[in-house]
């Protein structure tokens, strides 16, 4: 088998055994993820009782024993990632794929990890958020020098505390992190912890931004606000695996954020508590119910709910920008604005012209414009009623009957009972009944705007 087959496909669960061919050499072989698909939970293989995360389109990262210590490999590199259908984003990761793989140990682990630079410049790798002896927190320059092309450097640690933690770089961070180098560190508590929950499913994913010009297949690592690609785990809606759980199951789900920006990450149809955050557990007297928790930069959230409410929820960040594919953000606003005998006349000389806006943008989900090749729609997916019309930061919370403990696949839409969907109303119409504070489209006491008079350089008042 190719080791770049190795995890091909949403199946590949391989316990660290698997690796074994390569026990004696000096590094472990450094397994490499192809597939963009949810990879199955590796099961512990030490068998100790933890519940594996699921990293959202990711994969988490086999290892070896080696004489107590648990031994994994990172490739840093140059890779090509699917944000969505037919939409490729040159990137710089992990083992083939951005994020890298999640590393799942458990608490009072010694790791020792070994990072191989592939990329054209050097690096380095941060822990974030970890307990570690200062000449392993992987500041270059700082703490330690920094890895050069085609070196192996040597990271070890104890794995002292429980939670949710990051690896990126801290070597020209500013363009190796816009090029996507990034992943999950799970630390899991080595037994009953007072603070910490069991759950039936354990969900993990980064937020990531991209800028990328439209037909553009490498993000401006330069910019620092007008990003126009989002995405969780550098997947952008319809590509997001949905999260799923059986009806009554407790699940987790932790959110890293290492974009330039905040996000408030929204569930629907349920509540939820911060049970943890970048520091550790949230002690129980401190939590309350939420349904929107904003994520900093730099910053971890682990929320944990439970999936009573049967259905197809919607799972997204609220800044409304970070739910669209690649919009331009220099689009005047045209709702409003009177267009007749207008399109006719502009495309006599521009044949492709197409009016937009008008009406809002909802009709950019349905529009059938051409676009430059190797460009994210701005507006897409579908569902059982028609056009979704998000992109970016979305995906769907699917609660089912019935499900299967292990059983992370798709279940499909949801079958509504009769009765309980919105549905057009039938009788008489209601919108002139409605109470009103003014008459539509106008406002008390608002000023009139005046155009200039002919000839004069002063308004007409």
């Amino acid at each position: 088998m190719q080791r770049r087959q190795f995890f091909s496909g949403a199946a590949s669960a391989v316990a660290a055994a698997a690796v074994s061919p390569v026990a004696m050499a000096a590094l472990p072989e450094p397994v490499i993820q192809t597939s963009a698909d949810t990879a199955a939970p590796l099961a512990p293989p030490n068998g100790r009782p933890y519940q594996p995360v699921v990293t959202l389109n990711g994969w988490t990262l086999p290892w070896r024993m080696n004489a107590g210590v648990k031994e994994f490999h990172l490739v840093a590199e140059a890779v090509v990632r699917e944000v969505a259908p037919g939409f490729f984003v040159n990137m710089w990761g992990y083992n083939g794929q951005s994020p890298g793989p999640t590393i799942e140990v458990v608490e009072g682990d010694r790791v020792r990890i070994f990072v191989t630079n592939r990329l054209p410049e050097a690096t380095t790798v941060h822990w974030h958020g970890q307990r570690l002896p200062n000449g392993m927190d992987g500041v270059g320059g700082l703490n330690q020098p920094h890895i050069p092309p085609g070196k192996t450097f040597v990271y070890e640690f104890e794995a002292r505390r429980p939670g949710t933690f990051m690896y990126h770089p801290h070597s020209d961070e500013m363009v190796q992190m816009a090029m996507g180098m990034m992943g999950l560190w799970i630390t899991h508590p080595k037994g009953r912890h007072p603070q910490i929950a069991e759950v039936a499913r354990d969900y993990a994913f980064l937020l990531s931004a991209y800028a990328v010009e439209p037909g553009a297949m490498t993000p401006r690592v330069a910019e620092m606000t007008d990003f126009n690609i989002w995405t969780f785990n550098s997947r952008a809606f319809p590509a997001i695996t949905p999260l799923v759980a059986g009806l009554g199951e407790r699940v987790r789900i932790r959110v890293g954020n290492l974009t330039m920006t905040n996000h408030p990450i929204h569930i629907h149809g349920h509540e939820f508590e911060v049970t943890g955050t970048d520091g550790g557990p949230v002690p129980r007297s401190a939590r309350w119910p939420e349904v929107t928790t904003d994520v900093a930069v730099g910053q971890m959230r682990q929320i944990e709910l439970i999936a009573d409410e049967p259905g197809d929820w919607a799972f997204h960040c609220h800044k409304s920008h970070h739910t669209m594919g690649a919009m331009g953000h220099d689009v005047p606003t045209m709702i409003g604005v009177d267009h007749k005998g207008l399109v006719g006349k502009i495309q006599k000389i521009v044949p492709d012209y197409m009016l937009m806006g008008e009406r809002g943008m909802g009709d950019m989900g349905a529009m059938q414009m051409p676009l430059p090749d190797n460009t994210f729609p701005m507006m897409t997916g579908k569902g059982p009623f028609g056009n979704i019309e998000m992109g970016g930061m979305f995906t769907t919370f699917k609660v089912r009957k019935g499900l299967a403990a292990q059983d992370y696949r798709d279940p499909g839409w949801y079958a509504q009972p009769p009765g309980t969907a919105a549905n057009e109303w039938q009788g008489a119409p209601l919108d002139a009944q409605a109470p009103r504070q003014t008459l539509p489209g106008t406002a008390p006491g608002a000023p009139s705007v005046h155009k200039p008079a002919t000839g004069s350089g002063h308004a007409n008042h």
